[in-house]
């Protein structure tokens, strides 16, 4: 899915404008790549992801509750809290819904490398 249409789902189920809904999507998929750098442990990294999409994905020192997850969202994204949580959900959802957990891992892989955020693609 490329992200601008990624982006249109978030922006949809969140009811944020499309560019706030890029800005967390992008601050939601980089603090999901801070969490699950460095470490050997297999535990979900948000609080939101399901098993398949957790699989043997590695989990680092980065937050450990999804209210620390949240709190990291909103700081990167410059946006409050309830903002930050609506948007985190709706990424979460549409990536449920869009990608197979290869292609999350894939995912996850390019940001580790980008570090600056996703690209204009996602699996």
């Amino acid at each position: 899915m490329r992200f601008p249409l990624f982006v249109a789902a978030v922006s949809r189920r969140s009811g944020l404008p499309s560019d706030q809904a890029a800005t967390v999507a992008r601050a939601v998929l980089d603090t999901v790549v801070e969490r699950m750098a460095g470490a050997a442990t297999t535990a979900d990294p948000t609080g939101y992801l399901p098993d398949e999409l957790t699989g043997d994905l590695p989990t680092g020192s980065g937050p450990s509750r999804p209210v620390e997850f949240l709190r990291r969202v909103a700081h990167r994204a410059g946006v409050d809290g309830p903002t930050a949580s609506a948007g985190t959900e709706a990424v979460f959802a549409t990536l449920r819904e869009t990608v197979t957990v290869d292609e999350f891992r894939h995912l996850v892989a390019q940001l580790r490398s980008a570090r600056s955020g996703p690209g204009e693609n996602l699996p």
